[in-house]
């Protein structure tokens, strides 16, 4: 038995009413629960009870046995003389509050039904299983798993949310700024990720802005900054980037990052951070107001349109400064698209509409729903559950399910544990 199924079972009332009574055998009339704390002091706040007919309001206090009151020391804490009532499994022992007077306490497993009590141990105690409810949750009602998955979503957009607001506050809320960073990083995907947001760092976004006119310089600026033009490269155009980049760095008194950092190794060559790199200074150079157009698109097919851009001519036949290969039009790919539509352009429309006080949870609803799923190993396993991804939207949900409650095993706080405990 843990604490956390006490506050469960008061939180939802999840026991008989009927005869409710304290140890002492006084009558108890919830009238408030209260609301559960989430910080130090007692477990639920400004609670209402009638305890023998008299109106209490005050404070609730849960443990699994009554002694754990003294093993916590809250008799030395004047955080829980508010207390009105002690809600325990098990009463093994007497508290006394400062005015030597009993705390009234309710024994909880007096009033709690065989079956959530079997539900919880075979359920929630489970040890050796992908997820806890894996055997049951194709059972669930999929009405109650569509909206707990949406409410999931919006759950790991918040989460999202969290570094774009710090990336807000490192640029003095620059959105156009963030959105660079952002989108930088999806250009290096997981391994060059942090390099390449290390490379949008280094570039103040008002250079940027001056130079985003010309394509030469714009991709000689990205190069020279990630530290591609360091080396001697018998190529012309490596040189004229060189070239340039000195130009820039002297005016902008520009610090390059060391261009050892970006990985290569076991990498496809159309992700080669070359031309990942090579591709962000077209997308920058082809649309001078990026932000604004992606905070306009609704439409999936729009945003494939907006990323449908040409790569320079130089890229075509090459993948590295240094070698020659096939041409090739590299570009981006719908599924790369996705991913960025997923993991910068609708979150950072989220927290876009709320700096501005917007509701557009709808429009967001809508735009995500229109991504394909997408394909991983927990995706791929709730789908063995018969819990399939139908969308991205719902394939960040599931993420969000097993990252952030099944493997936690925070399944009280789960509407889909909730349900299964409930089960009669």
């Amino acid at each position: 038995m843990k604490e956390e199924f006490l506050y469960y079972i008061w939180q939802y009332k999840l026991f008989s009413k009927k005869d409710l009574c304290t140890t002492e055998n006084q009558q108890i009339t919830i009238v408030k629960s209260g609301i559960q704390n989430k910080n130090a002091g007692p477990d639920f706040l400004n609670s209402q009870l009638k305890i023998d007919n008299q109106l209490w309001a005050g404070n609730v206090e849960m443990h699994v046995k009554s002694s754990d009151w003294y093993l916590h020391k809250h008799e030395e804490d004047v955080n829980f003389d508010g207390v009105i009532l002690h809600v325990v499994w098990e009463h093994d022992a007497v508290v006394f509050m400062r005015d030597n007077k009993p705390l009234p306490t309710l024994e909880l497993k007096s009033f709690v039904g065989n079956n959530l009590l079997l539900n919880y141990k075979s359920f929630i105690c489970r040890q050796q299983s992908w997820i806890l409810c894996e055997n049951q949750i194709e059972n669930v009602d999929k009405f109650l798993i569509d909206n707990w998955l949406e409410r999931l979503y919006f759950e790991r957009l918040e989460q999202k949310s969290i570094f774009i607001k710090e990336l807000l506050q490192q640029t003095n809320d620059d959105f156009e700024a963030v959105l660079f960073q952002l989108i930088a990083k999806n250009f290096g995907l997981k391994v060059n990720g942090d390099s390449f947001l290390q490379l949008a760092k280094s570039i103040d976004f008002s250079i940027l802005r001056k130079v985003s006119f010309d394509e030469q310089k714009l991709t000689a600026l990205f190069f020279g900054q990630a530290g591609f033009l360091e080396k001697e490269v018998e190529d012309s155009y490596h040189q004229e980037l060189k070239k340039e980049y000195e130009y820039l760095k002297y005016k902008y008194n520009l610090q390059p990052l060391f261009n050892k950092q970006f990985q290569f190794f076991r990498m496809r060559p159309h992700n080669f951070p070359t031309i990942r790199i090579a591709q962000l200074a077209s997308l920058f150079f082809t649309h001078q107001n990026l932000f604004s157009k992606l905070m306009s698109i609704t439409q999936k097919e729009e945003f494939y349109k907006l990323f449908s851009f040409s790569i320079q001519e130089f890229w075509k036949t090459h993948f590295t400064f240094e070698s020659v290969s096939r041409k090739s039009q590299k570009k981006v790919s719908k599924s790369f698209v996705d991913l960025i539509l997923i993991n910068t352009i609708i979150p950072l429309k989220f927290v876009y509409s709320q700096s501005r006080g917007e509701v557009i949870e709808e429009s967001i609803i809508q735009l995500i729903q229109q991504v394909s799923s997408e394909k991983n190993s927990i995706i791929s396993k709730f789908s063995e559950l018969k819990v399939k991804s139908k969308n991205a939207l719902e394939s960040q949900a599931l993420i969000e399910l097993k990252n952030n409650y099944c493997t936690k095993k925070r399944c009280l706080q789960c509407a889909i544990g909730s349900s299964l405990l409930k089960k009669k």
